[in-house]
C-alpha cells in the first residue's frame, strides 16, 4: 500500500476518487490539530480530483490541499494514530 518516491521519501499510493471521508493523522501536529477528515473533493470539469478539503477534528478548521500532498508518508499517516 505504500512505496518510495524517487527521492527516497516514503509515499502512500492513493486513489483520489476514494479519499472522501478518509481519516488522516498529521506527522507533526500544529495548534494541537492532529486528526483530520477529508470533508470534500474539489474536481475539475472532467471530474478529476484536484484538491481535497481537510477538516481538523479538534477545531473544525478546514484547509484545502492538493490531494497529492497526502501521498507523503513523512507528513501524513493514513487513519488516526
Amino acid at each position: 500500500m505504500s512505496g518510495t518516491a524517487p527521492g527516497g521519501t516514503p509515499k502512500h499510493r492513493l486513489n483520489p476518487g476514494k479519499l472522501l471521508l478518509s481519516k488522516w493523522t498529521a506527522a507533526q501536529p500544529q495548534n494541537r490539530e492532529k486528526h483530520f477528515l477529508v470533508s470534500q473533493l474539489l474536481c475539475d470539469e472532467q471530474g478529476q480530483v484536484l484538491q481535497v478539503e481537510l477538516q481538523a477534528v479538534l477545531s473544525r478548521r478546514s484547509q484545502r490541499l492538493d490531494w497529492r500532498v497526502l501521498e507523503d508518508a513523512m507528513t501524513w499517516h493514513m487513519g488516526w494514530k
